[in-house]
């Protein structure tokens, strides 16, 4: 998934956003204080005679000591909403700034938070590294009816004068765990001295500086900073209230303790890890509704008719039952007769959200757009004759696995299939079209001869499904995870509906051999703040900086997939999937950012209870730099040794193929150079060919190599080429051709991006994630015109699935050997099918022109397949080879 920002309208009274971290109060699980980045500050010493109210807007200054402002901007962004470049528009003598009125942003910006990253114009190159953040509230204008705010390069603080002048601030106020002492712990940090300071629990004064002296709980205390033990777990519902008063200033600040620390510790689990079923768990007779929320003081369960709000042309009456206190922070309430299609939400108060509505994070349906959650009867959904499949019981090794997008097979007008059916599940599985003679659609993927086809994410997004307003979204932007995406469906508005036609979808391809593998994405939510599992347990189940929410996902925020809780989603999640729609596997997104152990756990978890063919592999790495605690271990590509099951992308054979992914675009690997390439590049080949990522020991594991040369992300592989310079279509043909014909002809799974198989391009766009259904359609045109290079792929793709070829591991695997000559421009390999006792020698030639003639002995083998269709090739013991040749 692409490092993005970004932005889809969601109606009825919602935005969300894949905006810049979001912040609340910091978190940090080490009670060393960090510089502070937040500006949770109070009003400046000398306060102006200018009413907030009548205030005009704000001025960020800047000062660079190398002068070099043309190179830097700023990237701001309001709460919860969008970001965007802007570069400097004034300057003084203190620097550079840019000036801004209100009316330039939301009305309410100056009751909220702006968030700010100084960066270079051209990168992402970061001035300071981590978010920052201005709550105008607590600061006041100037005479000139502006906020000032005044930075200094590679300084984080955040000055309110030009002198440097700096706010009095509580830096850090937490209740924490020291593991390494097995002691609780509540501790403060201010920037200045302090006077006094008072803890309070429920208005009763706990600890305070008129009693610091002699008291047995006090750990550490300085002019700044004061550390107690505390007896016993606290009672999360209830804050400890810090009030500080500043010797300089005598200002005194108060503030709530963030407890969130003390979510991973072990009291914690024992006392709130919850192992039993949530959601709203279904029978004839009634329907008990379970949700976890320890936090909650109150959840209200309401039950509507309809899954359409009023505002979109539906109804808001409902009726509203008290859920009930229960074990292990759980709530509940059992709600008599047959539920079945209702829809239903739950409202939550706490101490940070006040009867926030909210759908259930275990729903397994909604009405439209996803606003509120569905009461299920899945026997009810079973197309005729369901029961009797299941998933094709395909070696993971053995996979050839065709990546798409729903709306993509149908978008083209050359499709030709039912109108009413294109971009949605039933177009998907509809037979029988075809264009000037040749197949499309479903009947396409049949004949090219895939036994797996990956779907881009399927869940419910954060996108509006009514027909009139769908804009095209590859769809990284979760909502309802455990919920269809009913843009796909043929009515967005029936939670049943969806269901229905995705199970018709599923059975159709399983009837024609090939496995459906769901792309998930649980690694991070469209908008954080708000979210239903913010909501439900704020700062549990996403990790955080001092500064904010953590943002490895480069969406905004990350999961914590290491807490119980989230661990537990998941698992719960990925097997709801697997066993309800007989899913063939899962990939995973932005996989480095999970901990090993909960997809260790995840995996054990659908080969034992679900099925044990099912296949798993994902992206080993993050979007941007993870705040993963150091007592787990994250699932990348360095720790693959580890995986257990489960694989991943191995990009470093598609890096050497065609310099993929992050490379720049001019530049050329082993397929698109002329000259000869670097033993590096070369070695990177020969380790993916034998199923194995270069430089990661996975003992033959070949399950875990995922090889491949496209994906959705970046270019296609037709534009990639182009992009490096290359011009002649025949010779980008031949390079297309020669990427995949390695892949194809490799151990390990092997991965293609749907219209590779007839040089599919999207116009040298290399990140269409929100751009039209015309630029990521399917044009069956092209496959008119390429039916040579599809009848190819047809070739490799079935030699491909004989498992006793390529479907090999361990020491078969490792004895394979491949030879590279000729200034490593021809690659040589043998393999054989030990059950027919059939030898096969495959060769790949590049472009490069090599000094040494490249001559292979083929004398006694029969010609499986020349992509090049050389006329009258004959096998001799000095076979000639051409360039671009498999």
């Amino acid at each position: 998934m692409k490092k993005l920002f970004v932005s889809l309208m969601f109606l009825f009274l919602f935005v969300f956003s894949l905006a810049s971290c979001d912040s609340k109060k910091p978190v940090d699980e080490n009670p060393e204080p960090e510089t502070p980045t937040d500006t949770e500050t109070e009003t400046p010493k000398e306060e102006p005679n200018v009413d907030p109210s009548e205030s005009l807007g704000f001025v960020i200054h800047y000062q660079r000591n190398d002068e070099k402002y043309n190179e830097y901007g700023m990237w701001l962004w309001e709460n919860g909403k969008d970001g965007a470049l802007h570069e400097f528009n004034g300057n003084d003598s203190y620097g550079y700034y840019i000036k801004y009125e209100w009316s330039k942003f939301s009305e309410n910006l100056i009751n909220d938070k702006l968030g700010f990253i100084v960066r270079r114009l051209d990168s992402w190159t970061k001035d300071v590294e981590s978010d920052r953040f201005i709550i105008f509230s607590n600061y006041k204008p100037s005479s000139d009816k502006y906020y000032h705010i005044y930075l200094k390069t590679g300084d984080a603080k955040i000055y309110t004068s030009e002198d440097g002048e700096v706010n009095d601030l509580i830096q850090s106020y937490y209740l924490t765990y020291n593991p390494i002492i097995e002691t609780l712990t509540i501790w403060f940090q201010t920037n200045k001295e302090f006077s006094s300071y008072k803890i309070t629990l429920e208005d009763e004064v706990v600890y305070s500086s008129e009693t610091q002296e002699g008291n047995a709980n006090l750990m550490s205390a300085t002019k700044t900073r004061v550390m107690y033990k505390l007896d016993e777990f606290p009672d999360i519902t209830k804050p400890y209230k810090l009030s500080v008063t500043f010797k300089e200033s005598g200002k005194t600040l108060t503030q709530e303790s963030d407890m969130s620390s003390l979510y991973s510790t072990p009291q914690f689990e024992e006392k709130y890890a919850y192992d039993g079923k949530l959601g709203a768990i279904y029978s004839e007779t009634s329907t008990t509704f379970r949700v976890w929320s320890p936090i909650s003081s109150s959840i209200k369960l309401r039950i509507y008719q309809t899954g359409t709000p009023l505002i979109l042309g539906g109804s808001d009456e409902y009726q509203e039952y008290t859920m009930t206190s229960d074990e292990k922070g759980t709530w509940e309430a059992k709600v008599s007769g047959d539920l079945s299609g209702k829809y239903y939400t739950y409202v939550v108060t706490n101490n940070v959200f006040n009867e926030k509505e909210i759908v259930d994070p275990y729903a397994k349906s909604a009405g439209i757009n996803g606003l509120r959650g569905m009461v299920v009867n899945f026997a009810a959904t079973n197309p005729e004759g369901w029961n009797d499949i299941n998933i094709h019981n395909y070696p993971s090794q053995a996979l050839t696995v065709y990546e798409t997008h729903i709306a993509d097979l149908t978008s083209s007008t050359t499709w030709n299939g039912t109108k009413e059916n294109a971009k949605l599940f039933k177009g998907f599985y509809e037979a029988g079209t075809s264009y000037k003679g040749v197949t499309t659609g479903f009947d396409h993927i049949k004949e090219l001869g895939v036994n797996a086809v990956q779907l881009i994410p399927i869940f419910d997004q954060a996108n509006d499904e009514r027909v009139l307003y769908r804009e095209f979204n590859w769809g990284y932007n979760p909502l309802n995870y455990n919920v269809l995406e009913g843009s796909y469906s043929s009515d967005p508005f029936d939670g049943y509906t969806r269901i229905k036609e995705f199970k018709e979808l599923v059975m159709a391809y399983n009837e024609a051999g090939i496995n459906i593998i769901m792309d998930v994405v649980y690694n991070h939510v469209n908008g954080l703040e708000g979210s239903n599992f913010d909501v439900l347990m704020p700062r549990y189940y996403y990790r955080y900086t001092s500064s904010g929410p953590s943002n490895g996902s480069g969406c905004g925020n990350e999961t914590a997939s290491e807490r119980y809780m989230y661990r537990k989603f998941m698992i719960d999640s990925t097997e709801f999937w697997a066993s309800e729609y007989k899913l063939g596997g899962f990939r995973f997104d932005l996989m480095g950012i999970h901990d090993i152990e909960t997809m260790n756990l995840l995996t054990e978890n659908l080969h034992t209870n679900v099925n044990k063919a099912i296949t798993v592999y994902g992206e080993p790495w993050a979007g941007g730099t993870i705040s993963m605690p150091n007592t787990s271990t994250p699932a990348n590509q360095a720790n693959m040794s580890q995986f257990d099951g489960y694989g991943c992308f191995n990009d470093k054979m598609r890096d050497a193929l065609i310099k993929g992914g992050l490379c720049g675009k001019e530049e050329k690997g082993w397929i698109t150079e002329n000259t000869e390439v670097s033993a590096s590049d070369v070695a990177e080949i020969k380790s993916g060919i034998i199923g194995n990522t270069h430089g990661v020991d996975t003992s033959g594991d070949t399950y875990k190599c995922v090889n491949y040369v496209t994906c959705h992300d970046n270019y296609t592989l037709y534009d990639r080429i182009k992009a490096t310079g290359i011009t002649d279509e025949a010779t980008i043909k031949k390079m297309a051709m020669l990427a995949n014909s390695v892949v194809f002809t490799s151990q390990g799974i092997s991965f293609m991006l749907a219209g590779e198989e007839f040089l599919r391009t999207k116009g040298g766009n290399d990140n269409s994630y929100n751009s039209t259904y015309k630029v990521n359609e399917l044009d069956y045109e092209l496959k008119v015109n390429n039916m040579d290079m599809f009848e190819n792929y047809k070739k490799l793709i079935a030699l491909k699935q004989n498992s006793n070829l390529f479907g090999l591991s361990g020491e078969a695997s490792k004895s394979i050997k491949v030879t590279a000559s000729c200034s490593n421009s021809l690659l040589v390999y043998d393999i054989v099918d030990t059950q027919k006792n059939i030898s096969y020698r495959i060769i790949h030639s590049n472009g490069y022109e090599s000094t040494t003639a490249k001559t292979v002995n083929l004398e006694g083998y029969t010609l499986y397949l020349d992509t090049l269709n050389i006329e009258n090739l004959e096998l001799t013991n000095e076979t000639a080879v051409a360039e671009y040749q498999t």
